[in-house]
């Protein structure tokens, strides 16, 4: 069969799928929800404001009328440095000179409206689930998931533990930045990560702090062995964990085509671009479709089984071949090990003139400070360095390797170009 044949056949075969997912509510499901508002009906298991746990008990804390406790965990998310960084910190493509192209601020933003949309119609808490996706990805490396392989891999080579961007997106809020988060909201951070998706998504049954503090250990020192049992402890966090999928397999595309990297007729739906629509409107109908009013969170096997083509997809196309790892992947990688063991050493010889300590660990001591805290860095010195690294942006992380080991060369962003 010739290869033009074989593709016409693929894509006839992909549409049929997709127009089995249909992009409105039925009018049963419609009817339904509106016998509830009318009858101020509450979903009995959402994540009530009341239900909120903090590992200290803090009058600046407390929840008010105006305030509820989630409330206060979004507005802790936003005043942190490392949210401020996320504008600089890469989606996908790293070294494009186009500022249309999503950077991980635009994705947070875009996880938590997606999720906000579905739990409203769920009856789910909306606060909670601001805060979860909003904070999500504050453990992100620069340079995207590229980054986050090559933080792991020296990390790993050099402890033996595991960096995973989601866990630290914890360790950043519960540790580095003390800023004394609900449970509920620390717990979705953790198990939001979009790249083990399910049909169903059931809940942990999470007791409490010590129980939560085992998963995060036990996260560093198995790896995927722990990450890939993750599962929320609320309804929102599931909610938020499958709207990390939703957000990023369409922009992604998006991303891609305006790149130059990818056409539109180089996917088997034939939609490019327009898929972030068609993803967008057919997900979040089929998920309320199927989750409302129950104790879990579940999409349709049709829908399930298109979320993990379109993934499968964008990894054949976009992410082995024309995102980071298509773009200086080893000189990026030897960037990663060259700043870690210099920075590592700066801690050993305790160089306080190093921009470690200058950029990082004195600032995170200042941070801490108002909480009668300090930055415990001296007991654990790769972590420490790997809290520096993983807090840079892609601009901060290419001046500094180049600045110390001048042999590393970064493509220059040229938005000019007369020829």
């Amino acid at each position: 069969m010739p290869n033009e044949t074989r593709s016409a056949t693929r894509r006839e075969e992909v549409l049929r799928h997709m127009n089995s997912i249909p992009d409105r509510l039925s009018d049963a499901m419609v009817a339904r929800m509106e016998h509830d508002r009318a009858q101020g009906w509450v979903n009995p298991f959402r994540t009530d404001d009341g239900a909120a746990r903090r590992r200290e008990e803090r009058p600046q804390d407390e929840a008010s009328i105006w305030r509820p406790a989630f409330v206060r965990d979004v507005e802790k998310i936003l005043h942190t440095p490392a949210y401020n960084r996320y504008t600089g910190k890469t989606q996908v493509f790293s070294f494009r000179s186009n500022d249309d192209l999503s950077r991980r601020g635009l994705h947070v933003q875009l996880v938590s409206r997606i999720a906000r949309d579905i739990g409203y119609a769920l009856g789910l808490n909306c606060d909670l689930i601001e805060a979860i996706g909003l904070g999500h990805d504050l453990g992100h490396t620069p340079f995207g998931h590229a980054g986050e392989r090559y933080l792991n891999d020296v990390f790993h080579e050099q402890t033996g533990r595991w960096f995973f961007h989601n866990v630290h997106s914890v360790r950043v809020l519960d540790r580095l930045y003390g800023r004394n988060l609900c449970l509920q909201t620390l717990d979705g951070v953790l198990c939001h990560n979009g790249e083990y998706e399910q049909r169903v998504f059931e809940l942990s049954g999470l007791a409490g702090f010590d129980e939560f503090d085992r998963i995060v250990a036990s996260c560093v020192e198995t790896g995927e062995r722990a990450i890939g049992h993750l599962r929320p402890m609320t309804l929102e966090g599931c909610v938020v964990r499958i709207s990390d999928i939703i957000a990023y397999v369409g922009r992604d595309r998006q991303d891609a085509i305006a790149a130059g990297l990818i056409s539109d007729d180089d996917f088997d739906d034939g939609l490019g671009g327009r898929y972030n629509s068609w993803i967008l409107s057919h997900a979040t109908v089929d998920i309320i479709e199927h989750s409302y009013g129950k104790d879990r969170i579940e999409m349709s096997p049709e829908l399930f089984c298109e979320i993990a083509r379109a993934k499968a997809e964008n990894y054949a196309k976009i992410y082995r071949t024309s995102g980071i790892e298509g773009e200086r992947a080893e000189i990026l990688a030897h960037a990663f090990e060259l700043v870690y063991d210099r920075c590592l050493a700066d801690l050993q010889a305790g160089d306080e003139s190093s921009y470690i300590f200058r950029h990082h660990i004195a600032r995170i001591d200042e941070a801490l400070s108002h909480y009668g805290k300090r930055y415990d860095w001296e007991s654990d010195l790769d972590q420490t360095v790997v809290d520096y690294i993983a807090s840079m942006t892609d601009g901060y992380f290419a001046e500094f390797a180049t600045k110390l080991f001048p042999e590393i060369r970064f493509p220059q962003r040229t938005y000019i170009n007369d020829r």
